[in-house]
């Protein structure tokens, strides 16, 4: 379903209403750019390759481990919880609109909630694999200056092509715990019914590569 353009403009205010300064964009669309690029900044969906479920979280808390906002995969293309705003780590130079090289930390922040995906320790409620939580809001961010390592994924690109395109089959490995964003067809039947568990697992596995899919995707910076 396309978004109304109500929804379109929020998208873009909330995805360039913080961490950056009043960078001009000069157009963005839902739906595939002509470069297909993705940028610092783009407000995108990320798809499990195996099961087409998207990365969701949403304000309901784990009932277990760290009772954290919990992070699950959602079967539905249309919903708003699934949108994440692609941003640069704390300590980057990197611009919004600038390219995302492979092997470069990242970090993502839900668009509704305004928080970040995170990784634990703690087990994950079905398989016993890392927890994955949502955490911290913006409003936190000057004090986790010291923390903000635990919000760091690690993007690495699968087959040929250096820098991130829709198309690519990506890994997203969290740099603290080591554990790669993994998800599998197993799903909650109770508060989440229906949705299907997102946890950390240490090691590379099928059932961890994930596809940029549905989004608003900011056009590269014109070099100056």
């Amino acid at each position: 379903m396309a978004l109304s353009f109500f929804a379109l403009g929020m998208v873009m205010w909330l995805a360039l209403g913080s961490d950056y300064g009043c960078t001009p964009v000069s157009a963005a669309s839902e739906g595939v750019q002509a470069s297909d690029l993705i940028t610092y900044g783009s407000v995108i969906k990320l798809m499990h390759e195996k099961t087409k479920f998207r990365l969701h979280s949403h304000d309901v808390p784990y009932g277990s481990g760290s009772g954290q906002q919990s992070v699950t995969g959602f079967p539905d293309v249309d919903d708003s919880n699934s949108y994440w705003i692609v941003r640069p780590t704390l300590d980057s130079s990197a611009k919004q609109r600038e390219t995302i090289k492979s092997g470069t930390p990242i970090r993502l922040q839900h668009m509704i909630t305004r928080k970040w995906l995170h990784s634990h320790l703690h087990a994950s409620p079905i398989s016993g694999n890392l927890e994955k939580t949502a955490n911290f809001t913006h409003f936190y961010a000057l004090w986790l200056l010291l923390l903000f390592a635990f919000h760091l994924l690690r993007l690495e690109i699968e087959g040929s092509g250096k820098t991130w395109r829709q198309d690519q089959r990506v890994r997203l490995r969290h740099v603290d715990t080591g554990g790669y964003l993994h998800s599998h067809p197993k799903k909650y039947t109770r508060i989440a019914g229906g949705q299907q568990e997102v946890c950390g697992v240490g090691e590379k596995r099928p059932d961890n590569v994930w596809l940029a899919a549905e989004g608003v995707y900011l056009p590269v910076a014109e070099s100056k």
